[in-house]
């Protein structure tokens, strides 16, 4: 008697890697697609012999994959491609299409619209959230379905600490995935991802629904939601932006670098900007207004208003605890800017800048004041975008001061926000440059 296929729940599939037949690494897996089946009517008899017309639920089939190429383009890899699902790994055969993936009006993403979902056990009419799915290989053929489901008794927002009993369950036993549902959770569909880099789940928000997008914004700490943000295109941030209250847009806003978020504010009506501005920190209102007096496509506008400073009399100990910390970019962290009290920007008089590799070169007791670099001029925060790349094409920056006529540091230029200028407006919706020509093998 043959064994029966292995089971594979779907949580254990996100972001593993796909191989083809070579061994060369083709993407990872962002998704799964499936087709919720007709229920088929049938005819059962009660304990008291009446005839009840019941419905039986056929498992959805897996019609594929969503694969992410190195190149961010997202293609659908069909089962039938699918030779091996093994030690963390996904192994396929034939030739792929390389066609952008579209989702049919149809099918059903399962990362992207089952998880999370509230659904009703038959036997019991008890509601439960679908905290997983299981899909497996039919016996002598090459097709896939959804098997079962992973679920947890009570309503997932309102147990915390007591969450309830989970139990594992067929597909016939629940119902209610083809229903709509508002207010749809999002925790175990962010637990997928939640290794994923800012741009990566960026990424993905993109290419959910704006129901689904709102729900896993919602579901996000502000922290988390403000680095996503910062990597969404202009037209998704001001969609979530819109949809959160005022008092968390406030404090998303508040947590995403300054020059990020005074763009984002520079996109809203000046009613809903003065609105959010009012609900935030004096200090942190201040510093976006300052950033936003300035025209977006020169040194101020591309500055960051939060560098570190430290006085002349500060070790090189200090600066290297500083430059430690974990929330700061690493071209922020490349190097410290050394200024006369006061310490926040706009500082008292700027005197000059200390790269991390002299920090790593000079004893822990040196005073950075002692080594400054001073060779290079700093930006004014009028020098166009064009003047300010070539500043960090000619001398191999990764971040610049932008002082003003007193000498006072206003901030810092960072090369990632000069590259996010240079490139085009759409460059977020795109992916990055393949050579790469379409082949047969997409869906039929």
């Amino acid at each position: 008697m043959a064994a029966a296929a292995p089971r594979i729940f779907v949580s254990h599939l996100s972001g593993v890697a796909v191989f083809d037949p070579n061994g060369d690494q083709v993407g990872r897996v962002r998704d799964l697609v499936v087709m919720l089946r007709n229920q088929e009517p049938r005819t059962e008899r009660t304990a008291e012999g009446m005839r009840l017309e019941t419905s039986a639920r056929r498992p959805p089939r897996v019609l594929g994959l969503v694969v992410e190429l190195s190149t961010r383009r997202r293609i659908f890899l069909p089962m039938t491609r699918v030779t091996g699902i093994e030690s963390g790994q996904v192994i396929i055969t034939g030739v792929l299409n390389m066609q952008r993936f579209e989702q049919r009006p149809a099918e059903r993403l399962v990362f992207g619209e089952l998880l999370d979902r509230r659904v009703v056990l038959v036997e019991t009419d008890e509601e439960v959230t679908v905290l997983d799915l299981s899909i497996q290989q039919l016996p002598a053929r090459r097709d896939w379905e959804i098997d079962r489901a992973f679920v947890r008794k009570g309503r997932s927002r309102t147990f915390r600490r007591h969450r309830g009993e989970t139990l594992t369950v067929e597909w016939s036993a629940v119902t209610g995935f083809t229903l709509e549902e508002q207010g749809q959770g999002a925790e175990n569909l962010l637990a997928t991802f939640e290794q994923l880099r800012p741009a990566d789940l960026a990424n993905v928000l993109h290419h959910l629904s704006p129901k689904r997008r709102a729900e896993v914004a919602a579901a996000l700490d502000d922290d988390r939601l403000a680095d996503v943000l910062e990597e969404l295109p202009e037209d998704d941030q001001i969609e979530i932006l819109g949809k959160l209250k005022d008092e968390r847009a406030a404090d998303v806003l508040e947590a995403m670098d300054p020059d990020d978020a005074a763009d984002l504010l520079g996109e809203l009506p000046q009613g809903d900007v003065e609105r959010l501005l009012d609900l935030m920190e004096p200090s942190d209102a201040a510093g976006m207004r300052r950033l936003m007096s300035y025209e977006e496509r020169t040194a101020g506008g591309l500055m960051t208003t939060e560098p570190i400073v430290l006085r002349p009399d500060a070790t090189v100990a200090d600066a290297l605890a500083r430059v430690r910390n974990r929330d700061l970019s690493p071209a922020l962290a490349a190097q410290v800017y050394v200024c006369r009290p006061p310490d926040e920007t706009p500082t008292g008089k700027y005197l000059g800048t200390v790269h991390f590799q002299q920090l790593l070169r000079d004893p822990p007791f040196s005073l950075v004041g002692s080594l400054l670099a001073t060779d290079l001029q700093a930006l004014a925060p009028e020098t166009a975008l064009p003047a300010v790349a070539g500043f960090f094409a000619t001398y191999d920056m990764v971040a610049a001061p932008v002082v003003d006529e007193s000498g006072s540091l206003l901030g810092a230029v960072t090369v990632d926000d000069v590259l996010d200028h240079l490139l085009p407006e759409d460059w977020r919706e795109t992916e990055f440059q393949t050579s790469g020509e379409v082949a047969d093998g997409g869906r039929a």
